[in-house]
C-alpha cells in the first residue's frame, strides 16, 4: 500500500477544525435549543467520527483498510464491554450495599457525638 500524500491528512485537519468549530458557534450562538441542540451536536459528532476514521485512520476500501476496520470494531466492542460492566457492578454494588432508610436513621440514632 501506498503512503498517502501529505494533503490527505491536511484535508482532514481542516475538517475536523471546522466541524469542531461548527458545534462550538452551534453552542455559543444557540443555533438550536433543546434536543434540536442535543441532535446536531450528535450529528456534528458522528460527521467528526467519520472524518476521524478516514482521513486519520485512512480506513478507506482497500483491503487493508478491511483489517484496520474489523480491529477498530473489536477494540470498540471491548471498551463497549468494560464500560457496561463496569456501570453494572457499580449499580449492583449500589444496591446490595446501600441500608434502607429506615435502618440508616436507627444507626444515625444510635451514634453518640460527632
Amino acid at each position: 500500500m501506498r503512503a498517502p500524500s501529505l494533503t490527505f491528512p491536511l484535508i482532514g485537519f481542516a475538517a475536523s477544525l471546522m466541524l469542531t468549530l461548527a458545534a462550538y458557534a452551534a453552542v455559543l450562538w444557540h443555533l438550536a435549543a433543546g434536543v434540536w441542540l442535543v441532535g446536531l451536536l450528535l450529528a456534528l459528532a458522528v460527521a467528526q467520527l467519520i472524518v476521524q476514521l478516514v482521513f486519520f485512520l485512512y480506513l478507506g476500501a482497500d483491503t487493508a483498510s478491511r483489517w484496520r476496520a474489523l480491529l477498530f470494531a473489536a477494540t470498540i466492542g471491548f471498551v463497549f464491554v468494560v464500560v457496561a460492566g463496569s456501570i453494572w457492578i457499580m449499580q449492583h454494588l449500589n444496591y446490595n450495599m446501600m441500608a434502607s432508610p429506615s435502618a440508616m436513621q436507627k444507626y444515625i440514632g444510635s451514634q453518640q457525638g460527632f
